[in-house]
């Protein structure tokens, strides 16, 4: 795509870009433009006009992040893009961007906050912003961990606040309300109470004289009765002969209308039956292609009524026969047509319905099962049918037996009606009876109302009483809780407002960092809130503002870890817009996700789980989207497909009224339950700024708490299992019972809000509220009563606290591991599995104080047997060392200020106290006394060392200063880690001996003495689908022990081996394929070497299952240390370190271990052969080991190996063979030239071997008794004829363990030199591993303290000292042809200028970055990170001269340096030059040869130096010599100067370096080459001594040789010049620089 738009950039045209179709339309556009200008209309020309146009109308705007490579490998690739463009640089937001998006986000809100709010708001979001971005500078200096904030973030953060304050104050409020309506109804009915309690005493005495009154009322109407009966006596028998002729006839016509009412009900019903039947529902019977019976059996009954005759069709069940089918009759001539039939039967002729239909309906009448009722079941249709059809007959029935009582009850009419007119009299007579009796009863009804109105008033107020009681007494006692918390409610409702804030800007920014962070930055924005004045609650964070309890304890049953960064997170991930992408290096967050993704209850549509490597995983998402699966994609690495993009932008869009997304090339329906996870196993990833922002990243890497709380659990289950599962069934029940509190409580809320009328009166929820209330006791009660068990539980399972306290501690330890060796990564699954293997397998006691003490001590060494198996050699003591302390510091006993100064050798501080003893006290030695002094337990120590400095002498002295005591009071009042700080800094070439017998103290012998390799028991510890890994180093092959166990386990004919390498790879998976199959082993050898294959191998071992692979399938790996070794191969893993033999004797062992007598007398000079082989072997061992003294053993470390050995050999037994006489000669060439030479790159180093092989290879070893050492402990044996093999492995097992430096021909104090440089690699490695705190323990800004205290005083020093002026220097010292020296200061200021210009620029902005004024760049934090642990800056060492130096030493160096060149610029050329301040001192040697040359017009390569060494100091050389230079500065190592005898001699002991005199460099022409009694030294610039070829043709470490006199034993080296044999295998030589 940039090639494109490069190609706009620069001619506005993409080649190749139109078809023909565009070109036509281009050509017919822009052709009358070349008319118009006149120009011809040719199509160059056309074309010509038509970019003319796009350049002056495209307009390209890209955006790219600047981060990283990608974005300067873009500019170089394409220059346009700075070329073409205006670069503009988007850097922070400033304060008023902030603000004011914050204000207008505000305005667009309407969240109903006051001004005053408001304006506090928008400074509090920009506070916010701004402070995470402080804090992501701070956490990548400490934590060493990237994050970016971006105005995105900012965005973020103001949509996440207006969500949650909504969603917060919807819910605070909606329980609020429900909470002050249940108040108010309970004191409504409080106050009732009294109210009735009034009006019942007040009702009583008026109920008893109402009573009286009724009660005399009735006496009077007795009395009247008996006078209105006596009257309504004489009318009734005047009324009674007219009364009964009227009642007979009445008689006859309710006889006939009682008929008629038995049919007519049902006629109407019918008829609104019909009126409510839809022509659907009959088109709905006519559809059905098998009616049910009942259906049939109605229309049946609809065909007879209308008289329609029914199809006849084949009987099934009788063949040949025919049956009635009224359906289809029905269905063709009833419901054809719907209205109509339905019109058909409203106006059917109910009175002359004919005698035949009604005969053939009269069986369907009497039916049973043909009622409406079960009709209906059938068909809602047929029912109305069947109600009319019953209708109809029933009409019909009736209508024949009305029809004569009509005409009987017309004459009884007529009779009734004379009879009336005498009735009337009699009435008459008797009304005005009656209406004196109905006046007396109304009076008595008026009175009795009222009397039964008092008693139902007051059984009224009695049942109310006892209603509110219930009421009272079920809800009362909520009454103040509800109360407290609705006024809370309140109080939390306007606190909101800054709750949000935090909680908000949690979701927003703090998910990536730890917990310390986390607790800071809150903590911090806490502050700001009071500052501001938001209102706020106490205390708030994210847990208190948005936890659900009862979702918490769903989320720890699913497997979130219980402490509170974990369950933050889990509120982060259900509270955030944006999809998590979790840091999960322990996979905890996965299996989280994956059990979630299990529940219905949370997940109702399963989860699927995928890779970015799977095929098909945008399927799998689009699946997830479209049918609302939750989806867990695993393994990510440091960037995301593009493809997801669009869906963690969530770009969804309306389409068709559906909400769409387009992942891929697909558009997918949006579904609502979907839900994306991302996850990834790296343990500090750095993603871009545009991942950052459309992720929610959040760190889920174990807490320390976290872990101790699930090996609690674990030990817990292994020890008590029954009380383990009983608190898992308690955790369970208690969130059950607690969300059905929750619920209850709700619903009570719910009916006592919703409730109208008087609450007194609804019975129903009186008596539902009284049950609900009831139960909620209940649960309450096993709640308390579970909480607490629980409680109880609890306190027995905290007794096993520190079994999981020390499994927190030693798995944070091992996690640190991958720090030192990328291969040394072991997964949390397999450490609780060692965890669960250590429990079963410790010692038992009943008594607990015991057992702890056991699984403690067990599990300790369980661990480090397991680890050291898989640790090299030189970092198992390290091991042990690092699991001490952290045990020790778990308890507090280290001090992290002592702890600091041992592993980095400086403090905060230092005391003033000149050095009493500069002659044997280096400058090393007592820096790190005076920052030792400034700690509290070691204060006077520096003092302490002055005025007792010969006390002090002897432990510098002593062989065995490590178990030394110390002078006075400080051997008592030091304990033994505080006396390693003091080994430190007098011997610390005998620190790794303090270390070893420290742990030997603290944890015991074992954990010094590592196990032996063996390979079974690794084998037994692994299964078909953990691989077994070789982990190599330089010169082991683990392949010959592999087939020997093979052929012990009786699978050598089932082993398939391949050395992986390019195109390795398909042979490789078919080979695993087959195995897992038939169950073979694979080796596979030197994944190393296929890096772009074990992804593949990855994904391999990651589809592995147990159900799939043969139980004998083994994969066997042997690999180099390599960082893209897929680290969840290698903790899933069993990893095996298979190490060369080391030391003389183990490597004699191994030579001579693989031969026999026959091997030995192979040739027809056995006795030379066996001589001459063992000084062969000899001579392997010696050039291996001398690697073990560093520079001084070899320049490069070569990896001479058995190849070398065995090839020699043959070349041994072959020229013997073929001469006569031994050819010393031929065999020393071969073998120290070809055979091992061909390794040495180095021409020193051939030098080295060439003289070490002549003191194997030669006639002296013949000699009975010839020595390999002066000691005379390494000699040439006499074997035993008979049996020589076992003469020499007899000898061999005689010889000592460690060898001395003799025998290599090295000093004694070579040995403190090796063993320094293993301290100091100790320390550095220490020093790594810790993610903060820069020394001193001085809190946690002690590390940025230090670093700015000491950048500011180097800047101070750069500044005094500055820039050499140029142009000065050179008008000063103008290059002219008789002093070439001038040319030398030049180039040296020039060289100087470059990196005081380096640290100028580099410097400030260091500081002003400290203090948060500037960005903390990637640069800027590299010379952070150095300067904390006193290296020098990368940056700086890139354009500095070669050093060794720490930090603080570099820079005195570095201003000695410049005061040389100051001091030669002010005063002249000096006498002396002090070599070791030139930054090319090349350049320097090269000067003063031309000044000689030109003085005397020499041809310069025929001048060479003389070296002549003065007894002078150089202080008294005031005048320069007349030819030549004086030069100072050089220092010996291996040997030292001896100016009595004016010769090198052997070094005194513990001195390791002694300086050179003055030495004269005197040119001469033509120089003879010396003969006799010189050293021909190299000199170097520092002691690494390894160097490049620069492109100025020089080494960028060696300087040249010097000829130093000698009185030792003379010698021609392999160039044929004299030199001396002791002094070149003792690797003596000079430098310009040491290490301080």
């Amino acid at each position: 795509m940039l090639e494109d738009i490069n190609g706009i950039l620069n001619s506005g045209d993409v080649p190749n870009l139109y078809n023909t179709e565009d070109l036509d339309a281009i050509t017919t556009v822009c052709k009358p433009e070349c008319v118009k200008k006149r120009i011809p209309a040719t199509k160059l020309n056309i074309f010509s006009q038509f970019l003319l146009r796009v350049k002056a109308n495209i307009h390209v705007v890209i955006c790219m992040s600047p981060l990283g490579d990608a974005f300067r490998n873009r500019l170089r690739k394409f220059p346009s893009l700075v070329n073409c463009c205006t670069i503009d640089w988007f850097q922070e937001w400033p304060d008023d961007a902030l603000q004011s998006v914050a204000a207008r986000f505000l305005a667009s809100s309407n969240l109903g906050l006051s001004e005053a709010v408001d304006k506090s708001l928008i400074t509090y979001f920009q506070f916010i912003h701004q402070s995470i971005e402080q804090k992501s500078i701070e956490f990548l200096q400490k934590m060493r961990r990237h994050f970016y904030v971006t105005p995105t973030s900012y965005l973020e953060l103001l949509s996440t606040y207006n969500k949650v304050l909504t969603a917060k104050r919807q819910e605070v409020g909606t329980l609020r309300d429900r909470l002050s309506i249940g108040v108010d109804k309970l004191v409504t009915t409080e106050k009732q109470v009294n109210e009735l309690k009034a009006t019942l005493i007040e009702m009583e005495p008026k109920l008893i004289q109402t009573q009286k009154d009724v009660d005399e009322m009735i006496i009077q109407i007795s009395k009247d009765k008996i006078s209105a009966a006596e009257t309504k006596a004489i009318v009734l028998v005047e009324e009674a002969s007219a009364s009964k002729k009227a009642a007979d006839t009445k008689a006859i016509a309710d006889d006939a209308q009682r008929d008629l009412d038995e049919a007519l009900p049902a006629l109407a019903e019918a008829v609104q039956c019909l009126k409510d039947l839809k022509k659907a529902d009959i088109d709905e019977v006519k559809s059905l292609g098998r009616p049910p019976v009942n259906v049939v059996r109605t229309l049946t009954a609809c065909c007879i009524m209308f008289d329609i005759k029914p199809d006849l069709v084949n009987d099934p069940d009788n063949p040949g026969k025919k049956v009635k089918d009224y359906f289809k009759a029905a269905q063709k001539n009833l419901l054809a047509n719907a209205n109509k039939l339905l019109d058909d039967m409203s106006n059917y002729d109910k009175d002359n319905i004919p005698g035949h239909i009604i005969t053939q309906i009269e069986p369907f009448y009497n039916d049973p099962n043909f009622t409406p009722e079960i009709i209906e079941k059938a068909s809602k249709a047929c029912k109305a049918m069947c109600m009319w059809a019953r209708a109809m007959y029933k009409y019909h029935q009736v209508t024949l037996v009305v029809e004569p009582k009509k005409k009987q009850l017309a004459e009884a009419q007529e009779s009734l009606d004379e009879t009336m007119i005498i009735l009337k009299r009699a009435q008459n007579t008797l009304k005005a009876a009656e209406d004196q009796i109905a006046q007396l009863e109304a009076s008595f009804k008026e009175a009795n109302d009222k009397k039964e109105q008092l008693v139902f008033d007051v059984e009224q107020c009695r049942a109310r009483l006892d209603r509110a009681v219930k009421l009272m007494g079920g809800l009362g006692g909520e009454r103040t809780r509800w109360t407290k918390t609705c006024a809370d409610l309140t109080l939390s409702y306007d606190n909101l407002v800054g709750d949000s804030l935090i909680s908000a800007g949690t979701i927003a920014y703090l998910g990536v960092f730890t917990p310390a962070f986390r607790q800071e930055v809150v903590a911090m924005w806490q502050e700001k809130l009071v500052e501001l004045n938001i209102p706020h609650s106490a205390g708030c964070n994210l847990r208190n503002t948005l936890a659900d309890p009862v979702a918490i304890r769903q989320w720890t049953i699913c497997g979130l870890p219980q402490d509170s960064n974990s369950v933050e997170n889990g509120i982060i991930m259900s509270k955030g817009r944006r999809y998590p992408l979790l840091i999960d290096p322990q996979g905890q967050a996965n299996r989280y996700i994956k059990n979630m993704g299990k529940d219905s209850s949370m997940c109702p549509n399963d989860i699927d789980v995928i890779k970015l490597s799977d095929k098909n995983f945008l399927r799998t998402l689009e699946n997830g989207v479209r049918f609302g699966r939750w989806v867990l994609l695993e393994n990510i690495g440091e960037s995301l497909d593009a493809a997801l993009e669009p869906l963690l932008l969530q770009q969804k869009f309306k389409q068709g009224g559906t909400e769409m997304i387009k992942i891929g090339d697909s558009t997918i329906p949006w579904n609502d339950s979907f839900r994306f996870f991302m996850t990834t196993k790296l343990t500090n990833p750095h993603y871009a700024p545009e991942v950052c922002v459309k992720v929610s990243l959040i760190n889920f890497a174990i807490t320390f708490v976290g872990l101790e709380d699930q090996l609690l659990g674990v030990v817990v289950v292994e020890e008590m299992p029954e009380m383990e599962e009983k608190k898992n069934t308690l955790v369970i029940s208690n969130a059950r019972m607690r969300k059905e509190l929750q619920d209850l409580e709700d619903t009570i809320l719910f009916m006592l809000s919703n409730s109208t009328g008087n609450i007194l009166d609804d019975h129903k929820l009186i008596e539902t509220l009284a049950t609900s209330k009831v139960k909620s006791q209940e649960i309450s009660a096993k709640v308390q009563e579970a909480e607490i068990t629980e409680k109880q539980i609890d306190e027995s399972r905290n007794k096993y606290r520190p079994v999981a306290f020390r499994g927190s501690i030693l798995y944070f330890c091992i996690a640190d591991l991958g720090n030192i060796d990328p291969m040394y990564q072991y997964s949390l699954q397999w450490f609780r599995s060692l965890f669960i293997q250590a429990i079963r397998q410790a010692p038992t006691s009943d008594d607990i104080e015991v057992r702890i003490q056991n699984l403690n001590d067990f599990f300790t060494y369980y661990v480090y047997t397991n680890i050291c198996r898989s640790l090299f050699e030189r970092h198992k003591l390290l091991f042990s060392f690092l699991l001490t302390i952290r045990i020790l510091q778990g308890s507090d006993l280290i001090d992290s200020g002592e702890w600091m100064f041992l592993i980095s050798g400086k403090c905060l501080s230092s005391v003033d106290v000149p050095n009493p003893a500069p002659d044997w006290i280096d400058n090393r030695m007592w820096s790190e006394i005076k920052a030792l002094s400034s700690l509290e337990k070691f204060d006077g120590l520096a003092e302490s060392v002055a005025r007792d400095v010969t006390s002090w002498k002897d432990i510098y002295d002593c062989l065995d200063p490590h178990t030394a005591q110390l002078p006075g009071q400080w051997d008592t009042s030091l304990n033994s880690f505080q006396k390693l700080c003091v080994l430190r800094c007098w011997r610390a070439d005998k620190v790794p001996d303090g270390v070893l017998n420290y742990v030997i103290e603290q944890l015991g012998t074992k954990f010094v003495e590592p196990p032996p390799f063996d390979l079974l028991s690794c084998f037994k510890d692994s299964n078909t689908l953990s691989p077994l890994v070789f982990v190599l180093s330089k010169g082991s092959d683990p392949t010959k022990a592999f087939s020997e166990f093979a052929v012990k386990q009786k699978m050598d004919r089932k082993v398939r081996m391949l050395s992986l390498g390019q195109g390795q790879g398909p042979k490789a998976v078919k080979m695993i394929e087959e195995a897992t199959q038939k169950g073979n082993w694979v080796l596979l050898q030197n994944c190393h070497l296929y890096i772009s294959w074990l992804q593949e191998l990855e994904r391999i071992c990651e589809n592995l299952t147990g159900d799939s692979v043969h139980k004998d399938f083994r994969l066997w790996l042997t690999s180099m240390p390599c960082k893209e070794f897929p680290s969840s191969v290698l903790q899933s893993s069993v990893k095996m370190t298979n190490e060369p033999p080391k030391g003389l004797k183990a490597n004699l062992r191994n030579a001579y271990y693989k031969l026999n007598n026959d091997l030995l007398n192979v040739t027809n000079k056995p006795f030379a052969y066996k001589k001459l082989l063992f000084g062969l072997s000899f001579f392997h061992a010696v050039v291996q080991e001398r690697r073990l003294f560093g520079p001084m053993g070899w320049n490069i470390p070569y990896e001479f190996n058995d190849t070398d050995l065995d090839i020699s050999k043959g070349q041994l037994g072959l020229f013997l063979d073929q001469y006569d006489e031994v050819p010393w000669k031929v065999l020393n060439f071969l073998t120290s030239y070809i055979n091992y030479g061909g390794r040495v790159t180095d021409y020193i180093d051939l030098r080295t071997i060439d003289v070490i092989m002549k003191s194997f290879y030669n006639p002296s070893l013949l000699t009975p008794g010839y020595r390999f050492d002066k000691e005379g402990v390494f000699y040439s044996i006499d074997f035993d004829e008979e049996n020589p093999h076992a003469s020499y492995l007899a000898y061999i097992e005689s010889l000592p363990l460690v060898a001395s430096p003799g025998v290599f021909g090295m000093h004694e104090n070579a040995l403190i030199a090796s063993a320094n440089a293993e301290t100091f690699n100790m320390f550095d490695i220490c020093l790594s591993l810790q993610a903060s705190d820069g020394g001193g323990g001085a809190g946690a800004g002690a590390r940025e303290k230090f670093i700015e205290v000491t950048a500011t005083s180097i800047f101070k020093n750069i500044q005094k000292a500055g820039q050499f002026d140029i142009e000065g220097v050179s008008l000063l010292y103008p290059v002219v042809y008789e002093e070439s020296m001038n040319t030398v200061l030049l180039q040296e200021c020039i060289r100087y200028n470059k990196l005081i210009e380096a640290m100028e620029l580099t410097l400030p902005e260091l500081l002003k970055a400290l203090k948060g004024l500037v960005v903390m760049s990637n640069e800027l934090e590299a010379i952070g990170n150095s300067i904390a642990i006193n290296q020098v800056p990368g940056g700086w060492a890139s354009v500095a001269y070669p050093s060794m130096k720490p930090l603080s030493a570099w820079v005195a160096d570095l201003m000695d340096r410049l005061k040389f060149i100051q001091n030669w610029i002010d005063t002249g050329v000096p006498p002396v030059f002090w070599i070791s301040g030139f930054y090319f001192p090349q350049a320097f040697l090269t000067g003063s040869l031309q000044n000689f040359a030109r003085k005397y017009q020499y041809p310069i390569d025929t001048v060479n130096f003389n070296f002549i060494l003065r007894t002078e100091d150089w202080t008294k050389l005031k005048t320069r010599p007349e030819d030549g230079v004086y030069i100072r500065g050089l220092f010996l190592e291996g040997a030292r100067w001896d100016a009595a005898e004016g010769s090198i001699s052997d070094s005194l002991p513990k001195q390791l370096y002694t300086e050179l005199p003055v030495i004269h460099l005197s040119p001469q022409q033509h120089r003879p080459e010396v003969t006799a009694n010189v050293y021909r030294c190299p000199v170097y610039k520092i002691l690494s001594r390894r160097g490049t070829l620069s492109t100025t043709g020089h080494s960028t470490n060696f300087i040249m040789w010097i000829e130093v006199p000698s009185l030792r034993t003379n010698i021609i080296n392999n160039e044929g010049k004299s030199d001396q044999e002791e002094w070149i295998r003792a690797g003596v030589a000079a430098f310009s620089s040491l290490m301080y």
